[in-house]
């Protein structure tokens, strides 16, 4: 089973470049897709060139074209939620849950604490109740966690760590504590498990030319339950697909 994710940066943006043909090549059994920023038929409307697909669509209530997320699969799920549950978090179209036979498969664009870390505390609380979430749905079968998480966990996931430090939204210590403790919590960093020094980043400022120095962040993550580890073949980063200021990253299974 291959399973690709991608923060897409805007559909309506990614689907005039390559974007199609790029899904036709790596041709994954399921699609996560973040910072889609169109409403529900935009995003349909946008993806019916795949027709291989079920897609099933989040988008923001609070804000029109911002955030948003999006699963396309081969394989119908058992069921389908949205969001958390929680309504201060469940306003920006932030989560979609496909339940599958054997496991949770859960997308999700973590809100950025902002210039300035405005929304750091607001990110402190959603860290919090995101994790309580993902637990209840681990105790009821195995989770796939895949999105853009919007935090450098370690010095190696971010080319200027000491710049960024408790300075930079994605690199504070309150938001690395929050993705420890999913660590903490018997989720794994797939790529960091089987490359455990293998410096790859998935996202580059548009700005400064950083892609092409290759100035960028690991903030895209597959994360899965231990109970699911004998089953992991492949974790990568494809950074040979642009389209975005974040590339794809992707797993493997043997399922």
């Amino acid at each position: 089973m291959h399973i690709v994710n991608w923060n897409v940066n805007g559909i309506r943006s990614i689907i005039k470049k390559d974007f199609i043909n790029d899904v036709k090549t790596m041709d994954p059994d399921m699609l996560c897709l973040q910072e889609t920023k169109a409403a529900f038929e935009e995003v349909k409307s946008a993806l019916e060139l795949l027709p291989d697909y079920k897609v099933f669509v989040n988008s923001s209530k609070a804000r029109k074209g911002y955030s948003g997320t999006a699963i396309l699969t081969k394989t119908v799920p058992l069921e389908i939620t949205y969001d958390m549950g929680i309504e201060a978090h469940d306003q920006e179209g932030r989560v979609i849950t496909a339940e599958y036979a054997d496991f949770f498969l859960v997308t999700v664009y973590v809100p950025n604490s902002g210039e300035v870390l405005a929304r750091l505390d607001y990110r402190e609380s959603w860290d919090n109740d995101f994790r309580n979430y993902l637990e209840g749905l681990q105790k009821r079968k195995p989770v796939i966690l895949c999105g853009d998480l919007n935090v450098a966990h370690q010095s190696i996931d971010i080319a200027r760590a000491k710049e960024n430090y408790n300075k930079s939204a994605g690199y504070t210590q309150k938001e690395i504590d929050g993705f420890q403790k999913l660590i903490d919590a018997g989720f794994v960093d797939t790529f960091r498990y089987l490359h455990p020094e293998e410096v790859k980043y998935t996202y580059w400022n548009y700005m400064f030319n950083a892609r092409a120095r290759n100035v960028g962040w690991r903030i895209d993550y597959f994360l899965m339950s231990t109970s699911l580890l004998d089953k992991l073949m492949e974790a990568e980063i494809y950074n040979q697909y642009y389209g975005s200021d974040h590339c794809p990253v992707a797993i493997r299974l043997q399922l």
